[in-house]
């Protein structure tokens, strides 16, 4: 199925996704994407859907041919005081406050968010396989948390980021078992199944 341009017709409209949200270690990311009403690229879809070489591609096109983009951050301590759906929010709403131009609407990923002032928003569940600029903004996001991952697991090779970004593979929680954890993990995430904290 095609992605639709926008929304909302003759609107400046951005898209927002997040990226992270289910991993035990690192930030969690988000992007904003305002994309111009014309825009078109036959391969852009869903980042899950994409490979990581596709992704890396068209993040090169979305960020030359965007109208405007960001990215924002929240980091695992933030993670841990606020809760992750805060900070999906936080992330997407940082990721919005950084934008060059101002939005008339924002078109969300998912079914909740905390409105952003002065912006109007709809949401959409599983918008990054339904709109364009949701699923633009999901590919910068998945690709700037990919870039910070692959760095961090350079200093903590153990736990095999670089294949499983943070997620909880059983690659990564065998490391956990053994290594324990590291700065950037949730300590507020179940970061080992209770049985097995306790195995010799």
């Amino acid at each position: 199925m095609a992605l639709l341009p926008y929304l909302n017709v003759n609107c400046v409209e951005a898209g927002c996704d997040e990226a992270g949200r289910g991993c035990l270690a690192g930030a969690v990311y988000a992007a904003a994407v305002i994309l111009p009403p014309d825009f078109h690229h036959t391969g852009l879809n869903d980042s899950k859907l994409l490979s990581a070489k596709k992704r890396y591609e068209l993040r090169t096109v979305i960020e030359r041919e965007a109208v405007a983009w960001a990215t924002g951050i929240v980091t695992p301590e933030e993670i841990d005081r606020i809760n992750i759906l805060k900070a999906s929010f936080l992330a997407m709403h940082r990721a919005i406050e950084q934008l060059k131009t101002l939005p008339e609407h924002l078109l969300i990923d998912g079914n909740r968010f905390t409105p952003f002032p002065g912006i109007p928003h709809t949401t959409a569940v599983g918008g990054d396989g339904k709109y364009m600029s949701i699923a633009a903004a999901s590919i910068l996001a998945k690709t700037a948390r990919d870039d910070c991952m692959n760095r961090l697991a350079e200093i903590y090779p153990a736990y095999q980021w670089e294949k499983n970004k943070g997620y909880p593979t059983r690659a990564h929680r065998d490391a956990l078992r053994r290594y324990g954890v590291t700065p950037y993990h949730r300590k507020s995430f179940t970061l080992l199944p209770p049985r097995q904290l306790f195995d010799s």
